[in-house]
């Protein structure tokens, strides 16, 4: 089964819980016309928060190039425009006297980006740069055909060696190789753009560990200018804490001796609870609801994928523990057998879970190659053949799964959210929680997931507490009521 990248590292801090303090916020200020100049500042505040909150939180993240696809329109007319250009370009200089309008301004835009990649302490290579590639000497040379184009392009390839990083080493040698200079040229305009992207990349890398001491307070600063703008800007959050604040005070663990589901008592639930069940509630997000909170919204694709991963261990735990009910004695302790059971149960559950009639006809499928595993390690292994009626009962268990209500899945679900909530907690709350019972093959996967969650609520507490704290005061605290009476940690 397909994890979700771990690499990644977020800030940490010993201020798990946020304080019940209210952050500076535009609350109770009437609707108004916003202006295009607003969106627009939003917009790049949303993109700004957006880029420095993923390098913080992906490790892997990478600038790329924008390319549009050969066959979509933008890809069409770029193809066409470019071909065009460069047509024209090797037409000019097949003239004879060899006409360099555009090669000067094609030179002039190479020597921009190869100063744009120097670093401070280059300054004898920006030097021979300006000498080399003197603009008003090569027009000059260009008037009484004195250019030496191949003697230009052999200097700017050189130094596109120095500065390149070894990826491009294989660019760099093919480009030696060429001799026709339109080519050439259209060649090392290329490379060059990968290697400003290169260099976007090294400076995200290099500014990483600073931008991690800095992220929280960068992150928190943003979202409030998009606050003061947008006041509506926590509308969907506001709701997604109210529920978890009716969920978790109807949980079975907070509900005391005399109290029912129909008269929950939020005035017993701490803020860290109310937390754990709204993040919590994020692995069982209905995809299409487009009521997503603000707050969470730049992670949703990695919260996403590891709802993903939750379904499908799920699924794949309760088929496990209801193999291992019926035969497990005798094929579970075999070696690699749970392995390649787990393997062939991934391969046929992926996608399934999204809509019911898949997981049906999945589970089906899933049964059937259960059988058939389980009767040939029996076979192997000296071991006694299924019965008939233990087949049938075997593929009837595992189809039942599929239902809504299905009570092994049930079980299995509120076991791994179980587990899951402990990574919400302390690093000894974490250490200290074992593993439930039916959990044992999917431990390993589950872990991984427990610790990617964990690291994406954590670093989301300490950005966002200060919002959800004055959310949590007015939805903990009815009118009139003391403070005091809960526990905000």
């Amino acid at each position: 089964m397909k994890m979700p990248n771990l690499n990644n590292e977020l800030p940490v801090s010993d201020d798990e819980v946020p304080g019940l303090r209210v952050p500076h916020s535009p609350r109770g200020t009437p609707p108004r016309q916003t202006s295009l100049a607003e969106v627009m500042e939003t917009a790049r505040s949303l993109s700004n928060l957006s880029i420095a909150h993923e390098i913080v939180v992906n490790r892997d993240f990478r600038f790329k190039q924008n390319s549009p696809t050969p066959d979509s329109l933008e890809g069409r007319v770029k193809e066409i425009v470019h071909r065009a250009f460069w047509d024209s370009l090797e037409a000019q200089l097949a003239h004879s006297p060899p006409d360099y309008s555009h090669a000067i301004k094609l030179l002039q835009e190479i020597k921009e980006t190869l100063l744009s990649l120097l670093l401070p302490a280059h300054s004898r290579l920006r030097s021979r740069i300006e000498e080399a590639l003197d603009m008003d000497l090569i027009r000059q040379q260009t008037e009484h055909g004195a250019l030496d184009l191949p003697r230009v392009a052999g200097f700017v390839i050189g130094t596109m060696a120095t500065l390149c990083a070894p990826v491009r080493d294989d660019e760099i040698r093919g480009l030696r190789e060429l001799r026709d200079p339109a080519p050439l040229l259209r060649e090392i305009l290329r490379v060059l753009g990968l290697m400003k992207v290169d260099m976007v990349n090294f400076t995200v890398q290099s500014l990483r560990p600073h931008l991690l001491q800095q992220s929280v307070q960068y992150e928190r600063a943003k979202f409030q200018e998009i606050l003061d703008k947008q006041p509506d800007a926590l509308d969907h959050t506001t709701a997604w804490l109210n529920r978890a604040v009716q969920e978790a005070a109807t949980a079975p663990s907070n509900k005391g001796p005399g109290k029912t589901s129909t008269s929950p008592s939020p005035a017993i639930l701490s803020p860290s609870a109310v937390l754990d069940q709204a993040y919590l509630s994020l692995l069982r997000w209905d995809p299409d609801c487009q009521l997503y909170p603000e707050t969470v919204q730049m992670d949703r694709s990695r919260l996403d994928e590891l709802k993903r991963c939750v379904d499908v261990l799920t699924l794949m735990a309760s088929v496990l523990l209801v193999t291992s009910n019926q035969c497990g004695g005798a094929v579970f302790p075999l070696p690699g057998f749970v392995g390649k059971l787990k393997q062939v149960i991934a391969a046929l559950l992926e996608g399934s879970h999204h809509r019911t009639s898949d997981l049906v006809g999945a589970l089906q499928a899933v049964g059937e190659q259960v059988k058939l595993q389980v009767g040939q390690a029996l076979r192997e292994h000296g071991g006694a053949a299924l019965t008939p009626e233990q087949e049938t009962t075997l593929k009837g268990q595992i189809s039942d799964i599929a239902q809504d209500h299905s009570p092994i899945r049930s079980v299995i679900a509120g076991r791994i959210f179980s587990f899951l909530k402990s990574f919400l907690g302390p690093p000894a709350q974490k250490s200290s929680t074992p593993l439930p019972g039916g959990l044992a093959p999917v431990g390993a996967e589950l872990a991984e997931v427990g610790a990617a969650f964990g690291r994406i609520v954590h670093h989301n507490r300490l950005v966002f507490g200060p919002f959800y704290s004055s959310i949590l005061k007015r939805a903990l605290f009815p009118q009139g009521e003391s403070e005091t009476s809960v526990d905000s940690r």
